[in-house]
């Protein structure tokens, strides 16, 4: 059986059955442990269709897993990326709504003081007062306009169907992984949870050891060289949002520039694996994350990627630069050339 040896964090994205939700699951989860569920503000964002606004940030309904010691089980989040078994029309999810803004400051002043128990027709209410103003109610939605008459954020409802989308994050796990995702995974199942048809699995290890400048260096060899390659050993859902190649100037920079992890630019985390965390100096999350995992819904198959990941991470700690690829070569050959 596969074991994994780092401290893993994985993010699992599944769907709830139709007139079932996210937190139906955290109730259960919570419920067999004797813990309890907190809710809490998701962010995110996505393209806007309003002239002259890039894109629109937002915040949905979280679900915050805690045992009965209050130590941390789980958050279940929504996923924007997961559309295509959402059904068109379906009823929305009566009293869930989402807090929009084209300011991702701002959204974090919301965030801060806005209280995600609280109705949508209030919510924003503590914005107002920030702001001098009243929170305005139009039609089905909340809105805070500041003085000059300038919209600094809106809430509205849900659109049908994101009440289904669940993406399970975990803490960081040190041991036994496959039992700990099976803890919640089994529920998952029961419950009647499936595997989304764009669906991944992204896997956080701890960052640091990846900022040396060999190691680095061999990660943006590894995802940037080797990509088909780990996406046939992965078995990769083309039909995943949000990946793409590492920019083909990170990979000339590698090798021309032995500082290249603080002087490496334009990196997204939308891309195979995810490095602005290990290029910044005040990461928010202190990791290097994986996001070319295939969606599953059970912990074994699960940890027997990660640990394939797991290999050639470490292979990349090996100070001796990472190969390319020769014909007919698979990831494989960089695990057992390793050992």
């Amino acid at each position: 059986m596969d074991e994994l040896s780092l401290r893993t964090g994985f993010e699992i994205e599944l769907l709830a059955p139709a007139g079932s939700d996210r937190q139906v699951l955290a109730d259960d989860l919570a419920a067999r442990l004797g813990g309890q569920v907190r809710r809490s503000f998701h962010t995110d964002s996505e393209p806007s269709v309003v002239p002259g606004v890039g894109v629109f940030r937002h915040l949905s309904p979280a679900f915050d897993v805690v045992d009965a010691a209050g130590r941390p089980v789980a958050r279940l989040v929504d996923d924007i990326t997961l559309v295509a078994d959402l059904v068109p029309g379906a009823p929305r999810r009566p009293g869930w709504y989402r807090v929009l803004c084209d300011d991702a400051r701002l959204l974090r002043l919301i965030e801060r003081h806005a209280d995600p128990d609280a109705p949508l027709t209030t919510v924003l209410d503590p914005l107002a007062e920030l702001f001098g103003v009243r929170t305005e109610l139009v039609g089905s939605a909340a809105r805070v306009d500041d003085p000059s008459g300038a919209t600094v954020a809106v809430a509205m409802p849900l659109p049908a169907g994101r009440e289904r989308p669940c993406e399970i994050i975990t803490p960081p796990i040190d041991t036994d992984h496959g039992a700990a995702l099976e803890r919640l995974l089994v529920p998952a199942r029961e419950l009647g949870f499936t595997v989304p048809r764009e669906a991944a699995v992204h896997l956080h290890v701890d960052g640091a050891p990846f900022r040396r400048p060999e190691a680095f260096a061999n990660v943006v060899r590894l995802f940037g060289h080797w990509r088909d390659q780990l996406w046939a050993a992965l078995d990769t859902n083309p039909a995943c949002r949000r990946l793409a190649p590492l920019p083909d100037a990170l990979l000339d920079l590698v090798e021309t520039d032995a500082d290249a992890v603080t002087h490496a630019t334009g990196l997204t985390k939308y891309a195979d694996v995810n490095l602005t965390q290990l290029v910044t100096s005040k990461p928010v999350r202190d990791t290097l994350e994986v996001r070319i995992l295939p969606g599953a819904i059970d912990g074994p198959s699960i940890v027997r990627r990660a640990a394939l990941v797991e290999a050639l991470l470490a292979r990349c700690l090996d100070p001796q630069p990472l190969p390319r690829p020769g014909e007919g070569a698979t990831v494989h050959d960089l695990v057992a050339v390793h050992r």
